[in-house]
């Protein structure tokens, strides 16, 4: 199943690693360097522009700055459980 971020990203749901809220990612000094590392490696890829993030997503590959809140990322892949849920167990109700 896959994971609409943003933009035209989409990722495979079994990719994610994390959906944080970029507020809590500023708050602290290991948080900031973890970031300013993947940013000067090449691992950031932007959905949004830095002040308009709302969500940092980590995968297995890449980290996505995306203007969807991570809440709502979180119900969307908590849909997507349902959804598969519903498909395994056959009771769409």
């Amino acid at each position: 199943m896959f994971i609409h971020l943003g933009g035209d990203v989409v990722v495979s749901k079994d990719e994610v690693i994390a959906i944080l809220n970029t507020q809590l990612m500023k708050k602290t000094e290991v948080n900031r360097e973890f970031m300013e590392s993947a940013e000067n490696d090449g691992f950031i890829n932007p959905i949004t522009e830095r002040a308009n993030a709302k969500s940092v997503i980590i995968t297995t590959k890449n980290i996505y700055l995306s203007p969807i809140s991570s809440g709502t990322l979180k119900k969307r892949s908590d849909e997507i459980m349902e959804v598969v849920d519903w498909a395994q167990n056959g009771e769409p109700w």
